[in-house]
């Protein structure tokens, strides 16, 4: 009773707290914008077109397998420091990316295996950034009252994602890409000050134990999964020995995953969540939106500096009209939420309007105007609006407060493992549809196989015929890929129908647990503090 009176005593600033997380989620959200925007230019001194998803994949693959381990550990050791040691892993992952290919690492030989290498470091400690900014502010604002702060939230994702963007496409264009990496660490520098200064989370003596059996089993059944989709069609056949290995391989691994989160007493991803309808629901939309989104975000720089000839920093301003969508919608629908408890109607316009929107980007070719494709931005920005933070707004509020942490971490998972999947197979579709094109036939016999040498700058001295084909191939092969983003974003809609509208919790709402004396140490843990 004692160690939880003095945890009340530390009850933190709601307001000082929320700024010092919107500091880490922006520093996140601006390196997946910055890195997205240094892609083709990284590739283009590197080589390895057919790998550079790989740059993404390896990062949402490190942020998505650590994202329940962080989770668990914020449990066990408290959630300031775990949360501080994910920054200083990210910052440290930063660094080493900006350093791949360098004289200290042997040249620019291997630079992109390197960089792959060095980005799933970096995703590590994003994946705790990520689990622990939504688990610290879903500990300290009610469902009901959490609509206001959507706006906060909201807004610095619109600050990342359109600064983002801008500081990638200067960095780019008149400084070295390494710098993308580099431009973390000062921000890095001010967010581990801030939040260890001002974050003065409560603390509890606890008894909890981490699964590592089932954390070491769910990371390999998910690499072997994207491995698959990665490499299948692409490396090797999808008969071959090497990717019915690696399905079996994931078969075991998630059927052994299954036994033990039954059995141990504190799972990683605890099963039984999976039986409330919203919760269930609500995750596999979060997967489908992670799938859809990294898809957008990672090949419209790639058309807009290839196909429209944009620079790097041009291509970032052109991303505004997708961020204006986000931001408007997301804050509306933020303060409706807040204003009337009422949800269940936003993630069905959103799953209907995000899927009009990747309609639209289908009709990209090498005709397509700038204003043509900001129209399309926009719808596609609407959608995702009206979804982003109301899922995870959902998935907190149909689990018990006591499994707070758990329903963060597994919303925060499933977007991510949607995101790591739909990347590597976007980038397997993409891949496959250019080689199979004049236009990957000619980057090939001119940069090496697969067009590993293609740069945006170089496609701006083709000229006539070849440089149509060149073009028209490369604006065919990313349409496919909202093509087939569509049949993936059209089941969003359908699914969010049958979630349940459930009263949202209130500062006063929250259902007693456990026994008499645990509810009466949560009531003094709860109290105000003067």
């Amino acid at each position: 009773m004692t160690d939880t009176i003095q945890a009340s005593a530390a009850r933190p600033n709601v307001r000082v707290v929320l700024g010092g997380l919107m500091i880490a989620m922006m520093l996140a959200m601006l390196d997946n914008m910055i890195v997205s925007t240094a892609l083709p230019r990284i590739v283009g001194e590197f080589g390895g077109l057919n790998h550079f998803t790989w740059v993404v994949t390896s990062y949402v693959l490190g942020t998505t397998v650590s994202t329940p381990i962080w989770g668990k550990l914020g449990d066990l050791y408290g959630r300031k420091a775990v949360f501080l040691t994910s920054i200083v892993i990210f910052l440290i992952g930063s660094a080493l990316c900006g350093m791949s290919g360098s004289s200290m690492f042997g040249g620019p030989a291997d630079g992109m295996v390197q960089l792959i290498a060095f980005r799933a470091v970096q995703g590590l400690g994003a994946g705790g950034l990520m689990v622990g900014v939504m688990a610290i502010i879903g500990d300290l604002v009610p469902p009901r009252e959490r609509g206001r702060y959507q706006g906060m939230i909201a807004g610095i994702m619109a600050i990342a994602m359109v600064a983002g963007p801008l500081i990638g496409g200067f960095i780019t264009d008149h400084l070295s890409w390494r710098w993308a990496f580099y431009v973390n660490l000062p921000l890095g520098g001010i967010a581990l000050l801030v939040l260890a200064s001002t974050m003065h989370l409560p603390r509890y003596r606890t008894e909890h134990k981490i699964d590592w059996w089932g954390a070491g089993l769910l990371s390999v059944g998910i690499t072997a999964i994207v491995l698959i989709t990665t490499w299948g069609g692409n490396e090797y056949a999808w008969g071959s020995a090497q990717i019915l290995g690696l399905a079996v391989l994931a078969l075991l691994s998630l059927v052994a995953f299954g036994i033990v989160e039954r059995r141990v007493p504190e799972p990683i991803l605890p099963l039984g969540l999976f039986t409330n309808r919203n919760f269930a629901l609500i995750s596999v939309i979060g997967f489908l939106l992670g799938f859809s989104m990294f898809g957008a975000m990672n090949f419209l720089p790639l058309f807009q500096q290839t196909v429209q000839g944009a620079s790097a920093t041009n291509s970032g301003l052109l991303l505004l009209p997708l961020m204006f969508g986000m931001l408007v919608v997301s804050i509306v629908v933020g303060r409706l939420i807040t204003r009337t408890g009422r949800y269940r109607i936003f993630p069905i316009i959103g799953g209907v309007v995000m899927t009009a929107g990747m309609a639209l980007l289908t009709l990209l070719d090498v005709h397509t105007s700038k204003v043509e494709l900001s129209m399309y931005m926009v719808v596609l920005g609407v959608g995702m609006g009206f979804l982003m933070q109301t899922s995870m707004l959902i998935a907190q509020n149909s689990v018990e407060q006591r499994d707070l942490g758990a329903a963060s971490g597994a919303a925060t998972f499933f977007r991510s493992i949607g995101g790591s999947f739909g990347i590597s197979l976007f980038g397997a579709i993409f891949t496959s549809r250019l080689a199979a094109s004049s236009a990957g036939q000619f980057l090939a016999q001119s940069g090496g196989s697969g067009g590993a040498g293609m740069n945006p700058a170089d496609l701006k001295k083709l000229v006539g015929p070849v440089r149509e084909a060149v073009l028209g191939g490369l604006a065919d092969s990313i349409s496919g890929v909202f093509g087939w983003a569509v049949l993936f974003t059209v089941a969003v809609p359908v699914l969010a129908w049958f979630i349940r509208e459930i009263p949202l919790r209130g500062s006063t709402d929250r259902e007693p647990t456990g026994s008499p004396e645990e509810q009466a140490e949560t009531a003094l843990a709860e109290a105000p503090v003067h």
